[in-house]
């Protein structure tokens, strides 16, 4: 029996919906599910036709353009393997993730990307734009002796696509190593969607606008993807990224049923309802927040503004993204605080024997299921600690409830140890957020000579509050036990965060910590 494929899952979509909206560019023009897939044939025969083999690796910086998507299946359906790159890279990330992707063609848009170009040039990988002038026409590559309607759009026919396949290539964003290859399979691919379909009951009534970089397992998995392969509907913002300005207009002019994000921008999105309300907002069936911790504050703010259930899930780029959700409200309670219960794949909270942990004990969340990866790239000393015991090792400390719930309590390297005591950053942060006058916050460990390590907050202060320090301390003293009230207040108006909009905290503890010296 072949294994499941996420190309002939959108095939199959494209011939059940073929007139349905599938992909929109914001007041710009809308292309449908048929139209989508003969741009996609169409791309992967002159990638094809240039000498682009199964296994090749092609890195991909766009914004979120639609070149990009056209791309990206382009490039899958063609068996090779797609490397999605942030457009932002210094020429220096771009050398190492080109490198160590081992890519054989970067692809741009027609504006290009100076320090991605000067890393391929230095590489030797041939540099090639793409551009779709508008729904009616090809989409021009510019390699010029493949920009006709040539020959080789008949051999695309001719490419099976095997399960096997590896289709996408990420890097971690590692919390203390350097970034780690992540091969993942068109089977992988299949079988995370599938599972993102199955808990959110996506169909083809469903539409969403993408607020996240198509770079990122999670704009790509649960925005994009899932989407397309439910015959549902996506919109890419005008402007190629995520803007506050522009949101909600593209929600409702887009008949938008649902979004998902990271808890920044679910922040900055409520901020903007609090000083600038929009006169009409639409219906939704829920909302998403994945990548990092809601603190349950900002999950019931979110609730109140907009009268829609919030999801909050776990997942990791290892696990093709979905690993647990809370449950849409027909099929279950949604808990605060909880990312809700396993996806589609097994999990278990294993203690450092590799013995599985009963209900309400703390352990490291493993899993295993045909969304996990097979192994890090080229990597044998990262896959011998992450493969352990049967299981993939997610490096995240958490518990089940007794209604079988997962809660996080952090990742095993970021718990502050506190002379003995081993405190969980996300406690300390969902009780900051809990203040009236904060907006944003993260808790981190610094080192410190008695304790070993002590523990030190950064707050932004929510737009026209008078917030101090002592504030800050006095409220943790009212919520916390003593040992876990942070020793240090940072009040900020900005975060560092990394590219796909998450709060690091050692890169939160660096940051701080160098302005303190």
């Amino acid at each position: 029996m072949r294994l499941p494929t996420l190309t002939r899952l959108l095939k199959s979509v494209a011939g059940q919906f073929p007139d349905r909206r599938a992909l929109s560019v914001s007041g710009k023009f809308d292309l449908s599910h048929s139209r989508l897939q003969h741009l996609v044939d169409s791309a992967a025969a002159k990638l094809a036709g240039a000498g682009v083999k199964p296994g090749d690796v092609v890195a991909l910086v766009f914004p979120n353009t639609v070149e990009f998507v056209i791309m990206f299946l382009a490039v899958i359906r063609a068996r090779a393997t797609a490397a999605p790159l942030n457009a932002a890279y210094t020429a220096e990330e771009f050398e190492f993730y080109l490198s160590d992707s081992e890519s054989k063609l970067l692809v741009t848009s027609i504006e290009g990307n100076g320090p991605a170009e000067t890393a391929a040039s230095k590489l030797n990988i041939q540099h090639v734009t793409a551009e779709l002038p508008d729904a009616r026409a090809e989409l021009i590559l510019s390699w010029t002796q493949f920009n006709s309607n040539d020959s080789e759009s008949d051999s695309v026919l001719e490419i099976v696509n095997d399960g096997s396949d590896v289709a996408l290539f990420l890097h971690t964003s590692g919390t203390t190593s350097r970034p780690k290859g992540v091969p993942l399979t068109q089977f992988n691919l299949a079988s995370s969607v599938n599972n993102i379909k199955s808990v959110y009951k996506l169909t083809e009534s469903d539409s969403t606008v993408i607020v996240l970089p198509l770079f990122h397992v999670h704009g790509l998995m649960a925005g994009l993807l899932s989407s397309l392969a439910a015959g549902a509907a996506v919109t890419l913002p005008a402007a190629g990224r995520f803007s506050a300005s522009t949101f909600w207009a593209d929600m409702v002019q887009y008949n938008a049923t649902w979004y998902t994000a990271v808890p920044t921008i679910h922040q900055i999105i409520l901020d903007r309802h609090s000083t600038k309300p929009e006169k009409v907002y639409p219906n939704l069936r829920f909302i998403r927040s994945c990548s990092a911790s809601l603190a349950p504050a900002i999950l019931n703010r979110l609730e109140e503004a907009f009268g829609a259930p919030v999801l909050e899930a776990y997942a990791m780029t290892e696990a093709t993204h979905l690993m647990s959700s809370n449950p849409l409200p027909e099929n279950g309670p949604h808990k605060a605080g909880s990312v809700g219960k396993p996806a589609g794949q097994e999990m278990v909270i294993l203690d450092a024997n590799g013995v599985v942990q009963e209900a309400n004990v703390k352990g490291e969340v493993c899993i295993k299921g045909s969304n996990v990866t097979k192994g890090y790239k080229s990597n044998p000393v990262a896959n011998e600690e992450a493969f352990r015991y049967g299981w993939f090792h997610t490096g995240d400390i958490g518990y089940f409830d007794s209604d079988g719930y997962l809660h996080l309590v952090g990742r095993i390297k970021e718990l502050i140890n506190r002379g003995g005591e081993k405190i969980s950053p996300i406690e300390v942060d969902a009780v900051l957020l809990a203040h009236p006058d904060v907006a944003q916050a993260v808790a981190f460990g610094v080192p410190d000579e008695k304790y070993g390590e002590e523990i030190n907050c950064a707050i932004i202060p929510r737009e026209g509050s008078k917030i101090g320090e002592e504030d800050v301390l006095s409220f943790c003293r009212n919520n916390l036990a003593a040992f876990k009230v942070p020793k240090k207040v940072f009040l900020t108006d900005s975060l560092p965060k990394t590219a796909s909009g998450k709060i690091q905290r050692r890169i939160v503890a660096a940051h701080f910590l160098h302005q303190k010296s």
